[in-house]
Order: structure tokens, then C-alpha cells, then sequence
């Protein structure tokens, strides 16, 4: 399957976030899946298409050319794929996945996988979107969602698959159900 994962161009201050995104590329390239990304050779966007391509994986990279312009683009990549803007971007990365993980990131990463949810929750796709809620770091989108179904602005229907997994034995968990 192609596993669409979002995440950032830093590294972030945590070393333990590195080692994560490297097992989690080494387990998508291992295990016959592909990798599709946002393309950049940065932080632990690179993590994550190193150790894809190091465990024999697919890799394939979706970048805007206004990063190309930058030279921020993966240069040994499977398959780069450049549009003209985010928005075209986050649709081709949507359109490629069938599963979809939002690994700790910023910003960015948080807009692409609301859209996912969005999309998921109005069965508009029919796809696991999974949080990797690594050392608690979607705690309080988690704590978010479940207010929406208290306060009834959402229901635990409009919520099926979405997921947060705490490591990545519950991800593979996750993508063998799915």
C-alpha cells in the first residue's frame, strides 16, 4: 500500500523523534509498502525517504516548485512529482495514499491531516488516518475530538478511522485491520 506520511522539514529538539521516523521508514520499505511524502531532502522529511530507500522501499515525493526553486527537493527519490502550489500537493499526496499518518510535525503537518480527518470523518475517503501520538504529542487534538462528540459538534460515527497510535507496533496494528 502507499503510506502517505506527513511531517516536518526540521528535525525538532527531541533525538527521540528522529530514531522513531527512521523505524518507521525501515518498517514501510521492509514490509513491501511505499512511501509517499512531501519531497524535501530536510530534516526528518529526509529521515523518513532515507530509511525507506535503505530498506529497499519506494519513495515517492511531492513537492511544490517553489521548493524545487530552493533545491530543498530529494535528489534519490523513487519518484518526484512537482505541482504547481501546496494545494495541488496536498491533493496528488491525498490522491496517491491509502493510508495516511501524521507523524509530530508543525503547522504544515496539522493542515494536511485535518484535511485527511476532515475527509475520513465525511466519508469522502476510506482510508486509516493515524496520528502517531509519540510521546504524547497529539494528546490534546485528541482531547479536542473527543470535546467535539461531548459537546455534540461531532459523533464517535463521523470520528471512525481516526486513530492514534502511541508506537509503531500499534500503526502496523492499525494498517493489518484496515
Amino acid at each position: 500500500m502507499n503510506i502517505t506520511v506527513y511531517l516536518g522539514a526540521n528535525e525538532g529538539n527531541d533525538p527521540r523523534l528522529r530514531k522513531s521516523v527512521e523505524e518507521l521508514g525501515a518498517w514501510i520499505g521492509s514490509s513491501g509498502n511505499a512511501l509517499v511524502y512531501g519531497g524535501s531532502k530536510s530534516g526528518l522529511m529526509g529521515a523518513i525517504a532515507d530509511s525507506v530507500l535503505q530498506a529497499g522501499g519506494e519513495v515517492t515525493g511531492i513537492e511544490p516548485q517553489f521548493f524545487i526553486e530552493k533545491e530543498l527537493q530529494h535528489d534519490g527519490l523513487t519518484r518526484l512529482i512537482v505541482t504547481k502550489d501546496m494545494a495541488e500537493r496536498k491533493a496528488k499526496m491525498i490522491e496517491l495514499g491509502d493510508a495516511f499518518i501524521a507523524f509530530p510535525g508543525g503547522t504544515g503537518t496539522l493542515e494536511e491531516i485535518a484535511e485527511v480527518m476532515s475527509k475520513v470523518s465525511l466519508k469522502h475517503l476510506d482510508a486509516p488516518c493515524i496520528l502517531y501520538n509519540l510521546n504524547g504529542y497529539y494528546d490534546d487534538l485528541k482531547a479536542l475530538l473527543l470535546k467535539m462528540i461531548d459537546k455534540g459538534l461531532s459523533s464517535k460515527e463521523r470520528q471512525e478511522g481516526i486513530y492514534f497510535a502511541e508506537d509503531l507496533d500499534e500503526i502496523k496494528r492499525i494498517l493489518n485491520e484496515g
